[in-house]
């Protein structure tokens, strides 16, 4: 009993001395920094490749102070539970789709309009400074690492689609906005997130579906439709996210924060490249497929676009009546996508 005593006392003493030689945890903070991080993008897709290399850019800076464990293609949470996992703790950081968490971002919808994007960088450059302007409040929740958008979202379908009677009735995936787009093109809007759509395509559940052309190579939809349609005056574009955690990012050291923040910039434009150069790719692989691309006229591009003007109003109207400044918005991104 004595020696257990003893043994005891000893055990208190050095805890005590603990305490006082690494006041306010810094003997903890000496340890690894991990995270994990949950992408919708499957691990070959070339968006999850650079998602999983800033990951490796992160702990490379940080000289392994921060060790992050990359969960591909929503296997940590389903790629529309990404956004509310990381509010939750579930994972870290997530990397997903607004449009995906259907009115929850009202403001940000302003980016998934069909206001005539030509690249992925533009639109890309567009969010980023969309977010640096008005700091939406929808996104408080979270803290944002970096934004991206997608290059022109474009009509891929099982059978070719030259004229808005060709859409007529046609049942097209679409998500978020895209399904306003589909419905303003006279056809029926299926939602399914990115993961679904192959197999929905496949088993004819769908007739096609409105993405960038990537998705004709990334996720393997030129395998599954003939056609793509390509009506530059009315693509849109998706916004897309890479958040943190708000307790999380708090927690890091201010030396850790800062290469956060140098890296999230780099990987930023990394991203919009990396969507125009997959959308080349997607195009190379349905042009050695076979499948048909059919370019627009002048005359029926500006009436697919005149189709979907009213979303731009409607957006503003909708915004206005919920205390957003929606006109002053759109106005910023014309203006943007203008120069």
């Amino acid at each position: 009993m004595k020696k257990m005593s003893e043994a005891l006392i000893v055990s208190i003493l050095f805890a005590a001395l603990v305490c006082v030689a690494f006041p306010n945890n810094s003997f903890a903070a000496d340890a690894t920094i991990k995270l994990n991080y949950s992408s919708v993008f499957p691990a070959p897709h070339k968006n999850s490749m650079v998602a999983e290399s800033w990951c490796r850019e992160v702990e490379k800076r940080t000289n392994g102070k921060v060790a992050v464990t990359y969960f591909p293609g929503g296997t940590l949470t389903p790629a529309a539970q990404i956004y509310d996992g990381v509010v939750n703790g579930i994972s870290d950081i997530g990397f997903s789709v607004f449009a995906y968490s259907r009115g929850k971002f009202p403001f940000l919808e302003v980016i998934d309009l069909p206001l005539g994007y030509k690249s992925g960088v533009q639109a890309t450059a567009l969010v980023n400074a969309f977010y640096a302007k008005f700091a939406p409040k929808e996104l408080d929740e979270v803290k944002v690492l970096y934004l991206h958008a997608h290059g022109p979202g474009f009509v891929h379908s099982k059978t070719p689609i030259s004229t808005l009677d060709d859409f007529k009735g046609k049942k097209i995936r679409a998500s978020g906005i895209a399904n306003k787009i589909v419905s303003a093109f006279g056809g029926v809007p299926v939602g399914t997130t990115m993961p679904e759509t192959y197999e929905a395509l496949r088993t004819g559940i769908v007739e096609g579906s409105v993405a960038p052309v990537e998705s004709l190579k990334g996720w393997k939809w030129g395998e599954v439709v003939s056609s793509t349609t390509l009506n530059y005056a009315s693509a849109y574009s998706t916004a897309l996210f890479v958040v943190m955690n708000k307790g999380k990012w708090a927690a890091l050291p201010p030396d850790v924060q800062k290469v956060f923040t140098e890296v999230n910039q780099e990987w930023a434009v990394k991203q919009g490249k990396t969507w125009d150069e997959i959308d080349a790719e997607g195009m190379e692989f349905i042009k050695a497929r076979g499948n048909k691309i059919i370019s627009l006229s002048p005359e029926e591009d500006a009436k697919w676009a005149e189709k979907v003007k009213p979303m731009l109003a409607e957006y503003v109207a909708s915004a206005t009546a919920k205390g957003l400044p929606g006109e002053e918005a759109l106005k910023f991104c014309l203006d943007f996508l203008k120069k």
